[in-house]
């Protein structure tokens, strides 16, 4: 009985010991963080551009911005660290 508890016990930890991911929904080819535009520039950008930003966080090489978009939808939108392109934003 042992002998078929060991093995489920290693496949089990298996996920703790894997490392923290991106979400998945956008990766970018961005290059070193030192060539990055800081995050505030891309803040103050959108909140002239009308949106109301939340937070930023990097996620997948890319800003991750959490916001209501001037429409007034709750977006999650992604932009690139380096050019802050407008990549792809979802409907929260």
């Amino acid at each position: 009985m042992q002998r078929l508890f060991a093995p489920l016990l290693l496949v089990g930890l298996v996920p703790l010991a894997e490392p923290a991911r991106a979400t998945g929904l956008m990766t970018c080819e961005s290059g070193p963080p030192s060539t990055w535009q800081p995050q505030a520039t891309l803040e103050r950008r959108l909140t002239a551009e009308g949106w109301q930003v939340r937070r930023i966080k990097v996620d997948g090489g890319c800003y991750e911005v959490y916001a209501i978009d001037p429409q007034g939808r709750r977006v999650e939108a992604y932009f690139h660290p380096v050019s802050l392109d407008h990549l792809r934003s979802f409907t929260r």
